[in-house]
């Protein structure tokens, strides 16, 4: 608890800069990528990407960060607290590409329409909100029931898979310029270090990156930046207006239910990652009430798709990393404020053009190791090995990906190589794609099991194994779609485990003594 005299919520301190530096930057960076992935991977044209789906996140974001602003505002006016931080906000990385790569791109390769992928984009959207809005009824027993160590280990493997990972590789093709920037993050951030001037450590870092990048570029040593580029993104400056219309509800039914297959369990996972999300604020010290959070999650994503946004927006993982710099209420405020000048006058193609990615990317890098810290950090030493085994699904998808895309590249295909082929040279592909199938969700059963055997409470590690073998059947988790009885090997051996489980809990209630004599012990 903060020891500063309490009078009443500030909706600014100083270190809301540091924070509205770091979590502008990484929404920027999110909404510059998504912007790409429009105009470059599905084809759309400029004036639907600037027009409708820009300035639909310009209203839907600002909408979300002022809200968490409130929640911060309320919850510090009840506790009596000058350290509460606003939940983050943004457009949600995973979906981002989801929707781009499994909905709208297989439309426009299939059609060669980009406006019916967009629409197809927006309906998959509203589908999600719809999801996550039933899940604000149920996510807070969820919560309730579910160990802390299985919620924050999923989070830890999510935070150096797809947080940690990307950005690390990114910074090391040009690591004159990443490793020093990441040193300005590091002694900012982590070291208490104050900059010059007093310049928050995020701002300093870009600055500092920006200036190398053109540097380099201006004395002949370096093509990272292209001057021309600058003036030819001014040309999508303009005011773009958001536009309420019935294209979410433009394509037929039986075009729509194929959506659902991905639709459904991304929404459990969407209200999975916010339970997750808000118990890792809670374990930093600022315990939200879950179900509007999902609510005002799940609104967001219904807004969004209404007005043209095919990008479903969620509460960040990051809280204690944005907390931990100093933010409190007023950088979810201005952050909001700014994405939205961006997405209504089509500044991403200028910032994009002026400021290197490289210089963003540090950011992310911290705030992926502050979250895979935190589980190790807020939760007891014994169920350390609970939260190593709810990260190895995550890695496991991750590391599908990469295969995935290796493979593409080489125009082939894992039916075309073979298993057998990828097993003989030490590609497991099988097992990798069966444990990283609905990794978030297979992550936390995992981890509960772990947690409750580790606490010798055997009989909910048992119902955790049920309900980890009812998910899998149904494809939810360790499969690649919804199906009946999708993945029947990994659904026998959840319910084989969940058999065992009941047996050693119902021998545990008559009164067998289960501990291992001390030569037994690891």
């Amino acid at each position: 608890m903060s020891t500063e005299t309490f009078d009443k919520p500030k909706l600014w301190t100083p270190g809301d800069w540091n924070a509205f530096f770091g979590l502008f930057t990484n929404i920027l960076l999110n909404v510059l990528v998504l912007t790409g992935l429009s105009l470059y991977v599905v084809q759309m044209p400029e004036t639907t990407v600037y027009g409708r789906i820009l300035p639909a996140l310009g209203i839907a974001l600002p909408l979300g960060n002022l809200f968490y602003a409130y929640l911060a505002y309320k919850l510090s006016q009840k506790e009596g607290r000058s350290d509460v931080a606003a939940l983050p906000y943004g457009p949600s990385v995973p979906h981002m590409f989801i929707v781009v790569f499994l909905v709208m791109l297989p439309t426009y390769l299939k059609t060669n329409d980009p406006i019916l992928a967009w629409q197809m984009g927006l309906i998959w959207a509203l589908i999600i909100g719809v999801i996550v809005l039933i899940g604000a009824f149920v996510g807070p027993t969820i919560r309730k029931y579910t160990p802390r160590a299985a919620m924050l280990g999923t989070l830890a493997g999510i935070s150096i898979a797809f947080i940690s990972m990307r950005p690390a590789f990114q910074m090391y093709e040009v690591p004159w310029i990443a490793i020093v920037c990441f040193g300005i993050i590091l002694l900012s951030w982590l070291g208490k270090v104050r900059m010059p001037f007093g310049i928050p450590g995020g701002l300093a870092a870009v600055i500092v990156g920006t200036a190398m990048a053109w540097g380099a570029v201006f004395l002949g040593y370096s093509d990272l930046m292209v001057p021309s580029a600058v003036g030819s993104a001014m040309d999508t400056f303009s005011f773009y207006m958001p536009t309420l219309s019935g294209d979410v509800f433009a394509v037929s039914l039986g075009e729509v239910w194929p959506l659902l297959v991905t639709a459904i369990p991304l929404g459990i996972y969407n209200f999975t990652e916010a339970i997750n999300n808000i118990e890792s604020a809670a374990a930093a010290g600022d315990d939200f009430n879950l179900r509007p959070v999902l609510l005002a999650d799940g609104g967001g994503a219904v807004v969004g798709s209404l007005l043209g946004s095919p990008f479903p927006p969620a509460v960040y993982i990051g809280h204690p990393g944005w907390k931990a710099v100093g933010g409190r209420i007023g950088y979810s405020l201005a952050t909001g404020f700014s994405v939205a000048v961006i997405c209504f006058f089509g500044l991403t193609a200028l910032l994009l053009s002026v400021i290197p990615l490289v210089a963003i990317l540090p950011i992310l890098l911290f705030i992926g190791l502050v979250i895979g810290a935190q589980a190790f950090q807020c939760t007891p030493k014994a169920h350390a090995p609970a939260i190593i085994l709810a990260t190895i699904p995550s890695i496991a998808e991750w590391a599908k990906t990469q295969i995935d895309g290796t493979i593409q590249v080489a125009g082939t295909s894992v039916a075309e190589i073979g298993i057998a082929n990828l097993n003989s040279a030490n590609v497991l592909y099988h097992g990798v794609e069966t444990l990283g199938g609905g990794s978030i969700l297979a992550g936390l059963m995992l981890g509960a099991i772990g947690v409750f055997i580790i606490e010798r409470k055997f009989n909910w590690a048992a119902v955790y194994a049920g309900i980890a073998a009812v998910l899998s059947f149904l494809g939810f988790i360790h499969g690649s779609q919804l199906a009946i009885n999708a993945s029947p090997s990994v659904s026998l051996g959840y319910a084989l485990l969940a058999l065992m489980l009941a047996y050693v809990s119902l021998r545990q209630e008559e009164g067998v003594d289960w501990t291992p004599v001390d030569d037994d012990a690891p």
